[in-house]
């Protein structure tokens, strides 16, 4: 999908969700371990509870590859489910790769042709030739980390080098020589408040991928006033607010609410750009 794309859909739903499929058979309701794949039947549920009100699904590769082969099984059926049933939803899987040159390009293969995703998050750390292999697909995206949402991205993210520039400029602004706003984002935690503002200052165009609203206290009005465009340029991701929000019989069925809910206030935020 590229960008045009997602900017229309984003506009035809006043939406810019991000739908995060971090599925743990521990935390599922109970009667889908009665199913012959319990993962892939909850996501099932939840992709088809939630689609309406969303304009994108962020499966995490370690809530299956913690389940061995069935699990993988479940991410490879899942993919496949959304691919034939809601192909105009943008599908980013959430691994966070980065290798040398090489090996990276293997990576992008596995995502890119044989899961036909959409989009991979990428770690920036071993530089240039570690993330350009991803670069090479037509239609794909890297999502780059930049700014995350964990309390231990100060240790590192914060750190400034001897002309005062912080390592996540740093790589917004060294990462823009290698890709550009049609094929690349970043992530920026919900919880990182106005330092929108700096993220915007670096990389004013790109589209942002943005986790910790909802479950890590996030706001969303804040990510929006220092955040968003007049393209959007948000993705705002919720998981466990939305998909474990009952963990009874109804659980699609309030997935859905949730989902709604947070779409009817980006209707409120799109309406002022």
């Amino acid at each position: 999908m590229n960008r045009q794309k997602l900017i229309q859909q984003i506009r035809e739903k006043k939406s810019f969700l991000c739908v995060g499929l971090d599925t743990d058979i521990k935390k599922i309701p109970q009667h889908l371990l009665n199913e012959e794949d319990p993962i892939f039947s909850f996501n099932k549920d939840i992709i088809d509870a939630t689609a309406p009100w969303c304009v994108s699904y962020k499966p995490n590769l370690a809530f299956y590859e913690a389940f061995g082969l069935k699990g993988m099984a479940a991410f490879e059926k899942t993919i496949h489910y959304l691919n034939e049933h809601y192909p105009n939803h943008f599908i980013i899987a959430d691994a966070k790769r980065g290798d040398i040159g090489n090996t990276s390009s293997m990576y992008a293969r596995t995502f890119f042709e044989e899961y036909d995703l959409d989009a991979l998050t990428v770690a920036p750390y071993m530089g240039e030739d570690s993330v350009t292999p991803f670069l090479q697909y037509e239609g794909k995206w890297v999502v780059l980390l930049a700014l995350t949402s964990n309390k231990g991205s100060h240790d590192f993210q914060l750190t400034t080098d001897e002309k005062g520039e912080r390592l996540f400029e740093k790589v917004l602004r060294t990462s823009q020589e290698w890709g550009s706003k049609e094929n690349m984002m970043y992530v920026v935690g919900a919880t990182q408040g106005r330092m929108f503002e700096d993220i915007r200052k670096v990389a004013p165009d790109h589209f942002l991928l943005v986790p910790g609203v909802g479950a890590q206290g996030g706001s969303l009005q804040e990510v929006c006033k220092y955040g968003m465009t007049k393209d959007c340029g948000l993705l705002v991701n919720s998981s466990r607010g939305i998909i474990y929000a009952s963990q009874g019989a109804d659980f699609a069925e309030v997935a859905a609410q949730k989902a709604q809910e947070l779409q009817a206030q980006m209707a409120t935020e799109l309406s002022r750009i």
